[in-house]
């Protein structure tokens, strides 16, 4: 279940902190939220798909750890990331 470029285009336009970021934290978690976003909707539909379920076990706990070290070496940005995006700040 790949994204379509166009998709991670406008999903990086939005995040990215100058016009040719790609990689940075706000970007990753943005992206893997949409993954996860998706990969949920597929289960709620395919309930027995386990291989999936272990995909995105490992994608939220990739978001995870990636919000807690915005959170460790930039508050600013991770609040304003966890506003943009929906997420409950679980600390």
């Amino acid at each position: 279940m790949a994204q379509d470029s166009a998709k991670k285009k406008e999903i990086t336009s939005a995040f990215a902190r100058n016009p040719k970021d790609t990689g940075s934290t706000e970007v990753q978690v943005a992206l893997l939220s949409d993954r996860i976003k998706t990969l949920t909707d597929h289960l709620k539909i395919n309930k027995k798909d386990h291989s999936s379920r272990l995909g995105l076990r490992k994608m939220v706990s990739h978001r995870k750890r990636l919000l807690s070290y915005l959170k460790k070496s930039d508050f600013k940005r991770y609040a304003t990331l966890i506003d943009k995006l929906g997420l409950k700040d679980r600390g």
